[in-house]
């Protein structure tokens, strides 16, 4: 039974840098496709940036060239590489299984249940 596991967030500066990690437990990624979603204190969940299990990537306009997400070869681990950080961004960021990878939006739906996600505050 696949389970992920969200790390790496924390409090940074504006215009800083975060990576994030999404662990799978229990089994490996394989050819999944997995995405990244956040939620912001009074906002709904939102999608961030989702990748296919041949390496396709797809980003919201929000984040679209400041972040990039990727995945190990040992298909262990998706990363979240998050640059030129915006107080915006703050939120708790959680990995996701997705049922299928598209390169537009919406983005697709989430399989299995949500963790606790990771925090990430962008603040002076």
């Amino acid at each position: 039974q696949l389970q992920l596991v969200e790390s790496g967030g924390g409090l940074v500066q504006p215009g800083g840098s975060l990576r994030l990690s999404c662990a799978a437990s229990g089994d490996t990624l394989g050819y999944y496709a997995i995405g990244w979603f956040r939620q912001a204190p009074g906002k709904e969940r939102e999608g961030v940036s989702c990748i296919s299990g041949g390496g396709n990537t797809m980003y919201s306009d929000s984040v679209k060239g400041r972040f990039t997400i990727s995945r190990d070869s040992a298909k262990k681990t998706v990363y979240l590489q998050m640059n030129s950080l915006k107080p915006e961004d703050t939120a708790i960021y959680y990995c996701a299984r997705l049922m299928y990878y598209r390169n537009n939006a919406p983005f697709p739906p989430t399989v299995g249940s949500w963790g606790q996600g990771t925090q990430v505050t962008v603040s002076s």
